[in-house]
């Protein structure tokens, strides 16, 4: 496996190669991201892991500073799951000046959910991605579908701007409890990550009211919410959306439910397609 760690660098390693596959990410690897990993070799000559931690995405509340950087053992997993390249750059390679163009996302799809609750979060995702696809020439990328909403905007970036590149998404990797994989997991207590799983059997919850026939998706999502309240969480969302563009549903769409909570000091995301 090669690491390259500066754009000259890279655009070396990828000469000889027509279809790299991509997985961005910003380090902290475990198992999610390996079974992205896993999945890319099978969609280009090349298998590329990008490991960046993007300032621009990260709110004035949030961990930035003690992100945890973690490149030796990420190389080494990387490594140990097929994975071709490595690209890792510095902030100053990667940003060499101010980043003054950014990409502005579809407000329609970007100021609910997750973007209500963090704002400005996706035109930091979107600029920091489009620079890492370009940088990479990538033919495909693969996105964990954890971050529903996310992939779905990366999706539409990718499409608007005729990037040659195919948007993958990979399913959700999970703990025997349930629990969706996560680097932020690893902020849990011992007590809290007992705990933890519940975000999931909420979410659990409300699919199998709505598969017995449930359709006022208001009181199930009010419901949700408080139970977890009631169990010591402070819950962001619970939300039934349609899958096409999470905007509120209509009789025959495809759903899904999304949730975000804080446990403790840590904020944890899930979904369940239904």
């Amino acid at each position: 496996m090669h690491i390259v760690h500066t754009l000259p660098a890279l655009a070396d390693a990828l000469r000889p190669y027509r279809h790299p596959a991509v997985v961005p990410t910003m380090g902290n690897l475990h198992e999610g991201h390996l079974a992205l990993v896993r999945q890319a070799k099978s969609l280009g000559d090349l298998t590329v892991a990008t490991i960046f931690v993007n300032r621009l995405q990260f709110g004035p509340q949030d961990d930035f500073d003690t992100y945890p950087r973690t490149l030796a053992a990420d190389c080494a997993q990387l490594e140990a799951a097929g994975c071709d390249l490595v690209f890792a750059p510095t902030e100053q390679e990667f940003y060499p000046e101010p980043q003054a163009f950014r990409i502005a996302p579809p407000v329609a799809l970007t100021d609910l959910l997750e973007g209500q609750f963090r704002p400005g979060f996706f035109a930091a995702v979107c600029t920091v991605v489009l620079k890492l696809l370009c940088s990479t020439q990538a033919r495909s990328a693969v996105f964990g579908k954890k971050d529903y909403q996310q992939l779905m905007v990366i999706r539409q970036m990718a499409r608007q701007f005729n990037l040659p590149v195919n948007i993958v998404g990979g399913d959700t990797q999970r703990a025997p409890d349930g629990l969706a994989l996560s680097s932020r997991n690893g902020y849990l207590s011992s007590d809290e990550r007992a705990q933890a799983a519940e975000l999931y059997a909420s979410l659990q919850t409300v699919a199998q009211a709505v598969r017995a026939g449930h359709t006022d998706f208001g009181p199930l999502e009010t419901h949700a919410m408080d139970s977890l309240r009631q169990r010591g969480w402070q819950p962001d969302y619970v939300a039934l959306r349609r899958q096409s563009d999470l905007q509120m549903p209509q009789p025959g769409d495809a759903l899904v439910v999304l949730a975000a909570a804080r446990l403790g000091t840590t904020r944890l995301i899930d979904n369940l397609e239904l």
